[in-house]
Order: structure tokens, then sequence, then C-alpha cells
């Protein structure tokens, strides 16, 4: 009797581990996995005590012996489902695709245009998406539109589409290109809720729409460099002049700039170009004008754009020049990197996630949520920014006066074309 027990108990641990340990499993497929086996063994407990019922009592004993050391097992193979979920704080921990034993991938992205791994938006958004699925046992995945920087609105549907076909309850739409697709995927997929990070309310109860207050970000940066020293600047932005977000950090910056040189004296050049970067793509052409930048006297360029970046640190490293990365810290992209101008994608699309899954979705569904400093949303990274004539404290100060009011920023762009005080503008 004790040695059908033992086979009974090693043949209830090989089947929960064996449903436990695909690859990553969700904590909710581990769950179910240990439901499996604990009905399994309570069925196979009332069999056996409907045997026993004129079985001798040291039968009786042994049997109720093992049926204790499966339930133990049980109940530790429930555990461990429970601890299916992640305890991450830092994305690249987690892979960018993973298995899903059912073939279905709960929280899902759609990028924007460029790569999946731009550095930048894109990337700062899917590790949001990471470590909120990662750390609550979700499954997840990533789409890209057909056609790259040629995606139209169809091949922008067609992944979402994809998405929640593929079992998707959320699905994180990153720039403000996914509009008019998002729409349609919205009204023909109604129990899927949908994330439009850089974008705005379509008027759809399973829509939010999430933006962010990049004049703030852009400000604190142009402040910064000025203050640190340095009067001959660039800007080089995404979208061609079409993207709000890159036109509210490009104005903030050029406001930035200003009201640092009008305090210390001194008077700030600035380029400001549009120039082979609708895209949002690295290319030959932008990497030689800002090589032309370079060579020419300007000692930091704002990279305002995904992978353009790449293009511009390689001219800043060819050249002994500076970079303000944007969106995500870039400090660990390239060693010319001085400060980027951040806003908090990824903790954004966490947040909004977690509506879905919380039961408070209505408070931003059908809605427009706009994120800035008050919120912890913009700012600048200064445990890895590489400024030394200014200091943590005097950022500190600015950010808190942003925060309280006191120091107000102009998000309207229209007004960029100005005559500035201590900036001359050099619009190319």
């Amino acid at each position: 009797m004790r040695k059908f027990g033992a086979v009974l108990l090693s043949a209830v641990m090989i089947a929960a581990l064996a449903a436990c340990g695909a690859a990553q499993p969700t904590q909710q497929q581990a769950q179910s996995a240990a439901s499996e086996v604990a009905s399994a063994a309570s069925e196979v407990a009332s069999a056996a005590s409907e045997a026993l019922e004129t079985a001798p009592e040291e039968v009786k004993e042994a049997v109720e012996s093992v049926a204790s050391e499966v339930q133990s097992a049980v109940e530790s193979v429930a555990a461990g489902a429970g601890e299916a979920a992640g305890d991450y704080t830092d994305p690249d921990e987690i892979p960018d695709t993973m298995s899903s034993a059912d073939g279905k991938y709960e929280v899902a992205f759609v990028t924007d245009v460029g790569q999946l791994k731009d550095k930048s938006f894109n990337q700062g958004t899917y590790d949001g998406v990471k470590l909120y699925a990662a750390n609550h046992g979700l499954s997840y995945k990533y789409y890209q539109p057909a056609n790259g920087s040629e995606a139209t609105d169809d091949d922008r549907y067609d992944a979402m589409k994809a998405a929640a076909e593929g079992g998707a309850k959320v699905v994180v739409c990153a720039g403000f290109m996914q509009a008019g697709a998002l729409e349609k995927a919205a009204k023909d997929y109604p129990d899927a809720n949908f994330i439009f990070i850089d974008g705005w309310s379509l008027g759809l109860d399973n829509v939010a729409a999430i933006t962010f207050q990049e004049e703030q970000c852009g400000y604190f940066a142009g402040y910064a460099v000025v203050k640190e020293g340095f009067t001959k600047l660039g800007f080089c932005g995404g979208g061609g002049g079409t993207n709000d977000a890159c036109c509210r950090y490009g104005y903030g910056y050029v406001q930035g700039a200003n009201a640092a040189a009008a305090e210390m004296g001194v008077d700030v050049d600035m380029n400001y170009s549009w120039q082979y970067g609708s895209s949002f793509s690295a290319s030959p052409e932008l990497q030689a004008m800002a090589s032309g930048w370079y060579e020419n006297g300007t000692e930091v360029i704002f990279a305002c754009g995904g992978s353009m970046f790449d293009s511009i640190a390689a001219a800043a490293s060819a050249n002994d020049g500076y970079v303000v990365g944007v969106d995500s810290d870039q400090s660990g992209d390239s060693d010319t990197v001085i400060t980027s101008a951040l806003k908090q994608v990824g903790a954004a699309a966490e947040w909004a996630i977690s509506k879905s899954y919380d039961g408070t979705w209505s408070d931003i569904g059908n809605n427009g949520t706009t994120l800035g400093a008050a919120d912890g949303a913009t700012g600048l990274p200064t445990d890895t920014w590489m400024l030394e004539n200014y200091s943590v404290e005097e950022f500190q100060e600015q950010f808190d006066a942003v925060v309280s009011g006191e120091l107000e920023i102009d998000a309207d762009f229209a007004n960029l074309e100005q005559d500035w005080s201590n900036l001359t503008l050099n619009i190319i």
C-alpha cells in the first residue's frame, strides 16, 4: 500500500511539474494546472475512501499518511503557481519575446514607425508593457506594422487585428499616426482595451489616450545645457514637424535655453531642423547634416526622434560633440550623451494597463490623460547626466517650481518663431 501511495505521489508531482514547467508559464496557466492537480487528487482521495471502508485499520492509516503527503504536494504546487509572476525592475532582464502555452498573448504592443529597439519611444513604451506583464504573470507580444516607415493605416490595423485575435485583452499603441487604424480596431474589437500613447480621445469607451507635457522636459534640457556653459546648440526633430510631441519638445528646448542665457547674460545660437527625420530613422543624410553642424561649431544637438539618435550620436562621436537624448535615459547608448529629456512612457504604459485589471478602466477610458512634472512623468536623469556646472539641487528647485506652477512653460509651439531675448534661432 505504501508503494502504491509513493507511486501516486510521484505521479501527482510529475503531472504538476509537467503542467507548470512549460517555458515561462503565466500565473493563470500555473494556477490552472494546480487546480487540475488538486481536483485529480481530490477524486483519488474520494475513491480511496470508498475502497477503504472495509479495509484493515493498518491499511487505512497507511493510505491516510500518503494522502497527507499528496495534499502537501498539491499545496506546494499551488504556492508555486502564485509565484509564477516575477519581481522585475529592469526591463532588459525580460525577453522581448516569450512563448505562451496556448498561443494567446494577453498584453500586446503595436509599435510606432521605426524599430522596436530604437532606444527611445518604442523601446521605452514596450519596456513598460513587459514590466507589467512579467510582474503579473501575463503573456505579452509586440506587433510591428508591415512596410516599416511606409506603413499605411491598413498595415497598422492589421497589426492591431492580429493582436486582438491573438488573445489580447489590452493593446498598447504608440504614436499619433495610429489614430485612424486604432479607431477602426477599437470598434471592431470592443472587448479589448486600447491605450493610445501620444494620442487623443477618440470618443470610445475602450480607448484611453495618454499625452505628455514634453515642453517641460525640453525646457529642462535646454536650460541645463546652457547653464553647463554651452552656447552653440542644435535641434533635430522627427516627424517632419507634424508630430506635436516633438514640436513641444523642441519649443520647450528653445524656451529653456533662452531663459538660462538671459539669466547668465550670454547669447545662444541654435540650428533647428526637421530635415531627414520624417521616418524617425537613422540615415547617412542626417549624419552628414549633424556632422556639418558640429564641424561649424555646434556643441550639443538635441536628437529628438527615435533611431535618429544613432546618426546624431555617430556625428557627435566623430566631432567631439555632445547629444541630448529623448524619451528615455540614453546615457548607456553613447558616451556623447550629456543628458536626456525624459518622459516616462514606460511607466505611463504600466499605469494604464493596470487600469484594465484593477477595475478602474472607466477612469481613463473615453478620455485623454496628460502627464507632466506634477505626475513625475517629465524630467532629467540626474543619476547619469554628465553635467558638472549645473547641480542636481538647481534642477530640483526648477522642477519644483514647475510642479507648483510658479514656473509656467508655454506648450503652444506656434509661438516658436519669435524674437528671443538671448537666442538666435536658425531654422534649417
